[in-house]
């Protein structure tokens, strides 16, 4: 079975527009960005040892490691959009998100503090969130 691709324009459009408006981003927005996410995860970090559930848009397996082909796997990141997107982009550090439950993280190799922020989606948060800073001082 193919594993869905988001495409990668749509998923970067997604997360410049949730990185200039997170409190007002809704499902047309976090889902395409979620999904861009993780998957740069997967490719950055590839493996089956970790899966990392992003509920309800999107879950992908990563780290190398022990593969698990059906039921619970030995490792489980899960944590909801907002809580991703801040992690992948650097807003948000892992060890705050774990102490303030944010995050739960369960079984080897769950700890993802060394493998965070990614730096695409930092860049990508970064510029969109500079542009938008013209933008306004412009106005």
């Amino acid at each position: 079975m193919a594993t869905r691709r988001t495409d990668p324009e749509a998923g970067r459009s997604a997360l410049s527009a949730w990185a200039t408006a997170p409190e007002s981003a809704g499902r047309s927005v976090l889902a395409p960005a979620v999904r861009h996410t993780l998957e740069m995860f997967a490719e950055e970090y590839p493996g089956g040892a970790v899966e990392l559930r992003v509920p309800p848009h999107a879950a992908v397996q990563a780290i190398a490691g022990t593969r698990h082909t059906r039921g619970t796997p030995p490792a489980v990141v899960e944590t909801d959009a907002a809580t991703w997107l801040a992690l992948a982009c650097g807003d948000l550090d892992w060890e705050s998100a774990t102490a303030d439950g944010r995050v739960r993280a369960s079984g080897e190799r769950s700890d993802l503090r060394e493998l965070l922020p990614l730096l695409g989606p930092r860049r990508i948060v970064r510029i969109a969130r500079e542009r938008s800073a013209r933008e306004q001082e412009q106005r």
